[in-house]
């Protein structure tokens, strides 16, 4: 892939996809205020949690995500024969500037048919990539997005307020701060031979957003990139991201140099592959059972 094609083909996608939303933000008005007046003034009076310093947006790297896969299912993105090779959406986290962070903050459990009109790009851009059904904080197990609302979102007061609001600002700074974009057009695209320098990706950041990332990683591989935001969705620094001392790069978990893996030369297709054969030696026993 050409960085002129990949640059093109990105913005194109992100164009496209960017022009519902904002429609659907104008034209949908739903501001579902579910938390009522007491619960504010439980949780200014109580001080359960304090108020959050920043936000913090995870994305995923598909490729490195969908390696290890083993099980496919309908919601598991790594399967899909169109599966995204693009950073997707992993959460914006409410965060302290001390490192921790506030979690399973009061508020409503979440209710899916609250963000009915933000599915096809949530299913796109904050997808799952696995079958397994994750722990939300009123001791259940459900859905991916459940799991980001109860133990993130609820703690975004008072910048967020509803569910509703809490997904459709995430897609818009999603979209808005286009990571995969600037990488791409910095000449970092998928690739499962190429090692780019970790310090590249971090200063490609930075020129485009003026703060420093957060990188995680597995093995060598990008697994996560994370971007920071004041409450007013303008970009900062990291509290505990990248740091570059003495011409070194320190980024979490990364090496100094890096992938960014290929979705689709693992776990889907092995995993896909290995069904049909499992089907068709299983047609050919039963034929042969009845001969």
């Amino acid at each position: 892939m050409s960085r002129a094609m990949a640059s093109l083909t990105i913005k194109a996608i992100f164009c496209m996809q960017l022009l519902p939303l904002l429609i659907g933000a104008f034209s949908v008005i739903r501001i579902n205020r579910s938390w009522d007046m007491e619960e504010g003034l439980l949780r200014r009076q109580t001080g359960h949690q304090r108020e959050f310093d920043y936000f913090k947006l995870s994305l995923l790297w598909p490729g490195t995500a969908c390696r290890n896969t083993t099980k496919c299912c309908s919601s598991n993105a790594c399967c899909r024969s169109n599966s995204p090779s693009i950073f997707t959406i992993h959460g914006l986290w409410a965060d302290y500037n001390d490192g921790t962070w506030p979690a399973c903050c009061s508020g409503p459990q979440f209710d899916r048919e609250q963000i009915s009109t933000l599915r096809r790009p949530m299913k796109k851009y904050w997808p799952s990539f696995s079958c397994e059904a994750t722990s939300t904080c009123h001791h259940e197990k459900g859905s991916f997005w459940a799991h980001e609302w109860e133990k993130h979102g609820t703690c975004s007061y008072p910048v967020v307020h509803d569910e509703y609001e809490y997904f459709l600002m995430t897609l818009n700074v999603y979209f808005k701060y286009n990571v995969t974009g600037v990488l791409f057009e910095a000449g970092y695209v998928p690739s499962n031979s190429e090692k780019y320098p970790l310090g590249g990706i971090i200063s490609a950041i930075q020129n485009a957003f003026h703060a420093t990332p957060e990188l995680i990683c597995s093995g060598d591989a990008v697994e996560e990139l994370r971007i920071c935001f004041y409450k007013d969705l303008q970009p900062r620094d990291c509290a505990s991201g990248s740091i570059i001392k003495s011409g070194r790069v320190s980024s979490g978990s990364c090496p100094q140099y890096v992938s960014l893996p290929v979705n689709g030369s693992g776990g889907n297709k092995q995993v896909a592959g290995f069904g049909l054969k499992l089907c068709f030696a299983v047609h050919l026993l039963l034929i042969f059972a009845f001969i």
